[in-house]
């Protein structure tokens, strides 16, 4: 019986952001500008950092990675809906959708883990000056992206495998833009205790450990800060800091709002607006954010423009 419920959902509809027709040629126009914006910034700022040998230090090789993962996490859902809206359909096959909540699973943690080793190296660099050089080795920070992606793997195959145990029976609309594992298991009739307890404890250990580094390296950042006698070198610590923190406060504003609760307490409305600020709006803001809020990357950006003019 199981295997017969399972079989007989072979597709999802995914009924998107909105059911009007003008709101909907709006949302399309909204969200590809938003990605353009979001692959075209973050590539300028992979390219910036790659022709710029001054950049090719500890701290702009975690933004790289955090920008190839933003353009990879928008990749995911965008793209979809845009040729969904351009297609005429809402539908997502059984198997695209597992992988699409695979993806978004792996890149979400990635971006978890990335943050907290960028805050990690801001607290070396800030709190610890003089070892900076030794302690962020190129070699630490290798290992610490090629475990980050380790873990990162399991912990969505592991999810994704939960997901793909479970039956689900005649209704299979999701009402968001893309597979996300919260409308999925409403809608499976099998019984989804385990799934919910593995987010609530293995999730909430992924989530929360980078998070509690992060708070520990910004604490320890700000009591170093608050010791400079300096209004100006405390400004120009704390403005250093700054855009990873705004960074940081979206991004698991959102996601704690979205998946750390019951699946009782969740509203479709709340979830999709959430979902769209970590999914879409951060990864599009977070170029914006480091190349404004930084003064090397400002000059690199501003000479690569110079070397393409000139040319």
């Amino acid at each position: 019986m199981r295997g017969a419920n399972q079989s007989s959902v072979s597709e999802f509809l995914l009924l998107g952001l909105s059911r009007q027709p003008q709101q909907q040629q709006a949302l399309f126009a909204l969200f590809l500008s938003m990605y353009l914006a979001t692959v075209l910034g973050n590539l300028l700022i992979l390219l910036a950092i790659c022709m710029d040998p001054r950049l090719h230090i500890p701290m702009y090789f975690l933004l790289s990675h955090l920008s190839c993962v933003d353009i990879c996490f928008s990749t995911t859902t965008v793209p979809k809906m845009l040729a969904n809206h351009i297609l005429g359909t809402q539908a997502i096959s059984f198997s695209g959708c597992l992988t699409q909540m695979y993806f978004l699973f792996e890149l979400a943690d990635m971006d978890n883990f990335l943050l907290a080793v960028m805050a990690y190296d801001r607290f070396v660099a800030i709190c610890h000056p003089l070892h900076y050089s030794t302690k962020m080795t190129h070699q630490l920070c290798a290992l610490l992206v090629a475990g980050s992606w380790v873990i990162a793997n399991l912990n969505a195959l592991l999810h994704t495998l939960l997901m793909a145990r479970l039956s689900f029976c005649a209704d299979n609309a999701i009402p968001h833009f893309f597979c996300d594992v919260t409308p999925l298991l409403k809608l499976s009739c099998s019984d989804t205790h385990l799934n919910e307890v593995m987010i609530l404890t293995e999730g909430s250990l992924i989530m929360i450990s980078p998070f509690i580094c992060i708070l520990a390296s910004y604490v320890h950042i700000t009591c170093a800060v608050l010791r400079v006698s300096s209004t100006k070198g405390r400004w120009k610590a704390f403005s250093t800091c700054g855009s990873h923190l705004a960074v940081v406060s979206l991004f698991y504003g959102t996601i704690i709002a979205v998946y750390f609760n019951p699946l009782s307490s969740h509203s479709s409305e709340k979830d999709t607006a959430a979902t769209v600020m970590y999914t879409v709006v951060t990864p599009m803001l977070n170029p914006f954010i480091y190349s404004l809020r930084n003064r090397d990357l400002k000059g690199a950006l501003r000479k690569m423009v110079d070397r393409k003019t000139c040319s």
